[in-house]
């Protein structure tokens, strides 16, 4: 992996982790105000899932593999 890509990895990992807080900061905020639409916050945790899932194998890419 060249140094750019490892540079972009790292671009895109800060703006999904810039996300995922965001999306703790709604989360957080739609809870505290009975009601609230349970789809939407379904949709929201969703999405948060799937962002630490797509950090997590990006920030694998970056680890150099060990072999055992």
């Amino acid at each position: 992996m060249t140094d750019e890509e490892k540079e972009e990895i790292r671009r895109r990992l800060e703006l999904m982790k810039s996300e995922h807080r965001d999306l703790d900061d709604v989360i957080a905020r739609i809870s505290d105000a009975a009601p609230y639409d349970q789809l939407q916050m379904k949709r929201l945790k969703k999405r948060k899932l799937v962002l630490k899932d797509t950090i997590e194998h990006l920030q694998s890419k970056l680890v150099p593999d060990i072999i055992a």
